[in-house]
């Protein structure tokens, strides 16, 4: 079948659109007709030198869209079916049958090279070249994607399917730090380092997780001035004097969460030092950089995590997340806003200068 795909083809390169040719799903898949895909700092990794990306490339990773393929195999998503697609994991190792996926022996193979463990590539470009279109079993920078249908969550047809493909990772990944992996409780006091997609989803989870006090630390005003909006109780610039200092006279001693979205070790530094004894710093952030920590850093029982995925089972915290949205207690669709899938590049400069917190691609009349 013909569509079209941003391919990344050189990682100093822009994304072009280019025709495609999809190849019929395989057992146990589904070919979805993507109706918008989220643009998230993930998906530029492959520009580093060095990654395991395989290049040409089709990126994309938060894709939602709708079935309109099934493989030999599938016999729990329909013809037709409103999906949102998800990371890939392999179903079968300790960590997956356990409910942990997002720790699946095998999950950077899977997600993070673009290419398929078993078959062969299932998109080709105009010149029937075969490209990397397994990134994060989905490769969502397209009019359509193959997915495994394991890493499909269905959802309601009455919903607004262009804006949930983030719900399938970076919402997913600061809710789920929140609400799973760090299980914040009612009463507790959090800190969020970085107040973007991920961080602003963390922030609302607290929230409604109840926390007595969250506060967001970033360096641009408007995002604060959203975290507040969102359920923030303090707001810090990241640059101000003393840093941890604040965050520990705001909190009482010291928060007993915290989660660092921005992967920077100085950032990640104060957010240790923010903690309260016991505390818990959740690892979010993509860092390239070496942590180096003095040797009390962690005196006092604190604890460093380090999460994928937000620890979630995508079928079990995607409806949670738009059920909260429903009643309007996790209103993740302010963070977005949409381009069109030809506009990728505008798309990727907004997301790298803070101009929009999580663009979303809707690929429609490619």
């Amino acid at each position: 079948m013909e569509g079209h795909a941003a391919v990344l083809r050189h990682r100093t390169a822009p994304f072009a659109l280019e025709p495609v040719q999809f190849a019929e799903p395989g057992p146990g898949q589904v070919l979805v007709e993507i109706a918008g895909t989220g643009f998230c700092h993930t998906d530029v990794l492959p520009r580093q030198d060095g990654f395991p990306a395989s290049l040409p490339l089709i990126a994309g990773h938060e894709g939602a869209g709708v079935v309109t393929a099934v493989g030999p195999g599938v016999d729990d998503i329909s013809l037709g079916a409103h999906v949102v697609l998800s990371f890939d994991s392999c179903g079968r190792c300790q960590n997956c049958i356990s409910g942990h996926p997002a720790y699946c022996e095998t999950f950077f193979a899977r997600n993070l090279t673009g290419r398929t463990l078993l078959a062969p590539s299932l998109v080709t470009d105009a010149e029937g070249v075969p490209l990397a279109s397994r990134w994060f079993g989905q490769s969502s920078f397209a009019t359509h994607a193959i997915a495994e249908a394991r890493n499909a969550v269905v959802v309601d047809k009455d919903l607004p399917l262009h804006l949930l493909g983030p719900l399938g990772c970076g919402i997913q990944t600061g809710a789920g730090s929140i609400l799973i992996a760090l299980g914040v409780e009612a009463g507790s006091s959090v800190a969020v380092f970085g107040a973007g997609g991920v961080g602003l989803a963390a922030i609302m989870a607290a929230h409604v997780a109840g926390a007595a006090a969250i506060v967001a630390v970033d360096l641009h005003e408007s995002r604060l001035a959203l975290a507040r909006e969102l359920g923030a109780t303090h707001a810090v610039r990241g640059d101000s004097a003393e840093l941890a200092k604040q965050i520990r006279k705001l909190s009482r001693g010291g928060v007993q969460y915290a989660l660092d979205t921005t992967g920077v070790p100085a950032v990640i530094a104060d957010a240790v030092d923010a903690l309260r004894p016991t505390g818990t710093l959740g690892l979010v952030g993509a860092g390239s950089r070496e942590l180096v920590f003095g040797p009390s850093a962690l005196a006092g029982g604190k604890n460093l995590m380090g999460i994928l995925e937000g620890d979630a089972v995508p079928q079990l915290l995607v409806p949670q997340l738009i059920e909260l949205w429903r009643q309007d207690k996790f209103p993740f669709d302010k963070l977005i806003r949409t381009y069109p899938l030809s506009a990728i590049n505008e798309a990727e400069r907004h997301a790298a200068n803070g101009t929009t917190i999580k663009p979303v691609l809707i690929p429609q009349g490619e």
